[in-house]
């Protein structure tokens, strides 16, 4: 059985790791080439996500696979608080999700 992604946690997940890499809103637009800053915005507040384009682009852009990027459902609000610095560890951060949701469920 796969697992729907939370729009809310991925959208805080990707704010604060392009905060914490250096990146402003306007360093993502430049980038990815948006011609205004809002879809980055809607993605910040959970309302969308980014294209599977951008999502790539971010991922190369931050040096983490795409799943990395995305948190799934039933994974604890304090563990992207917790595990914003270990996204650019050497274990990624989907699997260690994955493990956490495997555990809650059991």
């Amino acid at each position: 059985m796969y697992e729907n992604i939370d729009m809310k946690k991925t959208g805080l997940l990707l704010k604060v790791t392009i905060e914490k890499a250096g990146y402003t809103v306007k360093d993502i637009q430049n980038i990815l080439h948006l011609s205004c800053p809002q879809p980055i915005y809607r993605w910040f507040k959970g309302s969308i996500l980014p294209s599977v384009d951008h999502l790539y682009v971010l991922s190369r852009l931050l040096k983490v696979h795409m799943e990395d990027l995305l948190v799934p459902q039933y994974v604890h609000s304090s563990f992207i608080e917790i595990h914003t610095d270990y996204i650019a560890g050497s274990k990624r951060l989907y699997e260690y999700g994955k493990r956490l949701c495997l555990m809650k469920s059991a």
